[in-house]
């Protein structure tokens, strides 16, 4: 069976979803694929119609260059100013290396306000250039090795043989970028023949030589597309894994003129990582910051179509003319439009590369044809036949260079532009009565209002770029319209600031229009006094000049323009990846699932071989365990033993074109027969810890029994019925425990227990039950309140309820304290021998009764003194 690159994309892509799903735990629709930046239109449409093989939603493709750019802007988002900063990426990978030049700074938006940018400037590539070529060099070197110790092999005819050197090759090479020389070697490599071999970094730079020496083109490329010289770049940062050979650094370092190169960032993952980062930017489901990306388009692209036109002598001939619709680097997403003024009946043009003089003979032959698409227009002719009395403001052609880097022709529309009168509106009753009470107190005349425009307002768009910059002098006999569009200057490329979405002719034009009145609307604009205010028609002073507007309103107005747009139909001949039919689609998916279908049952075929043969080899070693031969008698080992050996003999022989079916069926009979045996063995590794937990909670709920049945009757908060249904259940719980343990010691370990795991499990749940329930009922049951009883011996303090003292301390209170020279809460604690809080309440009350006098105060330090003009202290046992 063949299969198209695409198709085999896409299996690539159904195993990269299984490996994110199994990490992730739910299933993957949406997903940011990172592509090489040197990718073209074909390359990147083919990866879309992978993606759609593999039945996923691409968000959008980025750049392996823009995502480790966004990656390293992302983590440096404060370092990002409107200063802008040069930064260049070097990536070298497994086939191919990159370099990228980009300006970050920070950009005004409408939306979210400042923000960083990272702005694509300059990309340079090596589509050959990689560390796999070096591996290749160092295999093609071990092999030779190998074949000089072993004149009558040849290593090279053998597959298995050069994978394993290719596998050994990569070690060796990461080996040498840390060690002068290395020791390489494999066992088994060729019929049994072990292969050892030293090898010197010096051996391996000579190899790869030629490669060291294209280290430095990259980067010439990226100066050259971004014009920009070395002494602009602030940094130079490595990425990929080819980097960290030491003679490419060196080579890097001698082509950039710097003293250091860049590795703060993760060279393996920093384009996973900005890929990431974009998705989320992208998805519904998460919130980020926003950090804008415009990307730079590496191939110019360019519109060609031919017309007749007329010469001195009256003959035609046709004239060949070019557009570039998008120059080398150009910023994208982006919109474009191109305007064909000079056709009036059907006609095609064709979308191809522009100027590719800077890509060698090997990348061109990649491009194969530099011809993208051949656009047939259909019905141009009628267009023009419906709308003969309207002047044609000719065919104009939409592109779109969406996020993805992928061109498209979104439509093409014939654009006729008509004069219509701009009548007044009559005014309403309303609108009278409301100019006659004003003329009535302003003293001026009524003002009629003056209708909106509801026509279309009409906005000259701007031509692409003509390759020329001018047409020949030979079409001056032309019509005017003709004439100037053919002398329009090339397009200014849009301002960093620009929104990166907008069309390229109309985007900014437009908001500038609606920003900007009109003289006319500026001459009508009333003056200001304060602000917010404005003077009152028909005041003094100013009667004359509201009639005179009112007079030069009321004139007759030029007529208005009006766009009328007749939509073209487009025939599209798609020369490089065409768009897959709806039957080759679903062919190519039918493809996938009947190979993924495959790859399941052959995982599931070989996880019922292994379980099956680690099976026979297990029990074949459990028949020999002391706790297996305890529980099991020889005639039963032997007949399991023999199945086995019957089994094991089975997959030597038949086991490797056995069907899943089959597999599952030999293990299915082997567990059958071991069942009864295992199910022993389990439940007596089981007793141990049942019966241990069993006997814990049997102690610990006779011990919470007794306690509840200890509580007094007027605290107990369990009824007699709780009680004694706790009571039954240990009863029972004991009971069933000792006559199943004395019926189990009678029978004989090799048959069926009567004790049973799960038995011991349940007897457990259902007295802990019991407990649980009386023991949550005490945790949340409130006590009894409790009346208070004075004794005769004690007074209560009227000023302080919770202040008792019996009749002597009381005496003391108010007899002894107050001839203190010296009284604190300390002193009277310790003399009346009472609690500190007693002691402090006591002297408030005290105080309050005028027997003493405070003299400081400082925060908990309280100083009483006597009080001389005092009063009679209460008598003892009086109330105070």
């Amino acid at each position: 069976m063949r299969y198209s690159p695409e198709e085999v994309l896409g299996m690539v892509l159904n195993y990269s979803r299984t490996l994110a799903e199994d990490f992730a735990e739910q299933p993957i629709k949406g997903v940011v694929i990172t592509v090489p930046a040197y990718f073209n239109q074909a390359e990147r449409r083919a990866v879309l119609h992978a993606a759609k093989m593999a039945d996923l939603k691409v968000l959008q493709l980025i750049n392996d260059n823009t995502a480790v750019a966004l990656n390293y802007g992302v983590f440096r988002r404060k370092d990002i100013n409107s200063t802008a900063q040069n930064i260049m990426f070097y990536d070298m990978g497994a086939g191919s290396t990159t370099c990228t030049i980009v300006t970050y700074q920070t950009v005004k938006t409408k939306d979210s306000g400042t923000q960083p940018q990272l702005q694509i400037q300059g990309v340079g590539f090596d589509r050959m250039l990689g560390g796999l070529e070096m591996e290749l060099r160092l295999r093609d070197h071990l092999a030779k090795l190998f074949n000089a110790q072993h004149p009558s092999k040849d290593v090279r005819k053998n597959l298995r043989a050069m994978a394993k050197l290719l596998k050994e090759a990569s070690r060796v090479k990461t080996v040498l970028s840390a060690n002068a020389d290395h020791m390489a070697q494999i066992e088994g490599l060729l019929d049994d023949i072990d292969f050892k071999a030293k090898v010197t970094r010096q051996e391996f730079e000579d190899l790869c030589s030629d490669l060291f020496q294209r280290v430095a083109g990259p980067v010439q490329q990226a100066l050259s597309s971004a014009e920009i010289g070395l002494n602009e770049i602030d940094h130079v940062i490595l990425v990929g894994g080819a980097t960290r050979v030491p003679k490419v650094q060196e080579f890097l370092l001698k082509a950039v003129g710097k003293e250091e190169l860049g590795k703060n960032i993760n060279a393996d993952e920093a384009a996973a990582m900005g890929a990431v980062y974009q998705a989320a930017a992208l998805s519904k489901a998460f919130k980020v910051k926003p950090f804008i990306v415009r990307d730079a388009a590496v191939f110019p692209i360019q519109v060609e179509f031919t017309r007749e036109v007329e010469e001195e002598d009256k003959s035609k001939s046709l004239k060949h003319n070019r557009r570039i619709l998008f120059q080398r680097m150009a910023p994208y997403p982006q919109r474009k439009v191109i305007t064909f003024n000079r056709y009036t009946d059907d006609f095609e043009f064709h979308v191809n590369y522009a100027d590719m003089s800077f890509l060698s003979e090997t990348d061109l032959r990649v491009f194969g044809s530099l011809n993208l698409t051949r656009v047939m227009l259909r019905g141009v002719g009628e267009s023009f036949k419906k709308h003969l009395d309207y002047e044609s403001k000719g065919i104009k052609a939409h592109f779109n260079m969406d996020e993805s880097g992928v061109l498209s022709l979104d439509r093409v529309e014939s654009v006729f532009e008509t004069l219509v009168e701009d009548k007044p509106e009559e005014e309403s009753t309303l609108t009278k009565l409301g100019n006659t009470i004003s003329s009535l107190f302003g003293g001026g005349s009524p003002v009629p209002e003056v209708p909106e425009n509801l026509t279309e307002a009409v906005q000259e768009e701007e031509e692409a770029q003509a390759e020329s910059g001018k047409e020949d002098q030979k079409d001056e006999a032309e019509a005017a319209s003709e004439e100037e569009e053919e002398k329009q200057p090339p397009s200014p490329s849009p301002s960093p600031e620009k929104d990166a979405g907008e069309d390229f002719e109309t985007g900014d034009q437009q908001d500038q229009g609606a920003e900007k009145p009109s003289s006319q609307e500026a001459q009508e604009t009333p003056t200001t006094g304060k602000e917010g205010e404005q003077p009152v028609k028909g005041s003094e002073g100013d009667g004359g000049k509201a009639a005179a507007e009112a007079e030069e309103e009321l004139k007759p107005k030029p007529p208005k323009k009006q766009k009328v747009v007749e939509e073209i139909a487009v025939e599209l001949d798609v020369n490089d990846v065409p768009d897959l039919l709806p039957e080759e689609l679903q062919d190519s998916v039918k493809k996938l699932q009947e190979l993924t279908e495959r790859d399941l049952e052959k995982q599931e075929r070989e996880k019922s071989a292994n379980s099956l043969e680690a099976f026979v080899f297990e029990t074949q070693d459990k028949l020999y365990q002391e706790e297996y031969q305890f529980v099991s008698t020889e005639e039963e080992r032997a007949d399991i033993s023999k199945k086995l050996s019957e089994v094991s003999a089975w997959i030597e022989e038949e086991g490797y074109t056995a069907t899943t079916k089959e597999l599952k069926e030999k293990l299915s009979e082997l567990k059958k027969l071991c069942r009864s045996l295992f199910f022993r063995v389990e439940e007596r590794r089981k007793w141990p810890d049942r019966l241990a937990a069993l006997e814990s909670l049997l102690n610990h709920s006779t011990i919470f029994l007794k306690g509840a049945r200890m509580i007094p009757e007027a605290d107990q908060i369990f009824t007699e019925v709780e009680i004694s249904t706790l009571e039954k259940a240990i009863n029972e719980t004991v009971l069933w425990k000792n006559e199943t343990l004395a019926e189990q010691n009678k029978l004989s370990p090799t048959v069926k227990p009567v004790l049973l795991a799960k038995d011991i499990e349940m007897k457990i749940a259902a007295l802990d039950r019991e407990v649980q329930y009386l023991l949550n009922k005490a945790k949340f049951a409130k006590p009894k309140p409790k009346k208070k009883k004075w004794s005769k011996g004690k007074v209560r303090d009227k000023l302080n309820n919770l202040v008792l003292f019996d009749k002597a301390t009381y005496d003391k209170l108010c007899k002894e304290v107050p001839n203190y020279k010296l009284i604190t809460p300390a002193v009277v604690s310790e003399r009346l021998k009472i609690r500190g809080s007693l002691a402090r309440a006591a002297l408030q009350e005290l105080l309050s009764k005028g027997l003493i006098k405070l003299v400081s105060k400082h925060r908990a330090q309280v100083i009483y003194t006597r009080n001389t003009k005092g009063g009679d202290a209460p008598a003892a046992g009086e109330d105070a």
